[in-house]
């Protein structure tokens, strides 16, 4: 049975390449952690907010 889970993290100006290696180590920590054997599918988007703060989300279905 398919699962999801939903990963974000917030984007600095200058810093985005840092906080993406960052949100990769979570994500593979916790691929590692729970055994997940297959990733169905990774999905990025972006967010933003009225003051401009800039996120992103990633989405993670696995068996």
């Amino acid at each position: 049975m398919a699962q999801i889970k939903t990963f974000a993290c917030p984007l600095k100006i200058f810093q985005a390449r840092k906080e993406l290696e960052a949100l990769d180590e979570v994500v593979n920590q916790f691929l590692m952690k729970n055994k997940v054997k297959k990733v169905v599918s990774v999905s990025d988007t972006c967010t933003t907010d009225d003051s401009g703060t800039i996120g992103l989300i990633r989405v993670i279905a696995y068996e």
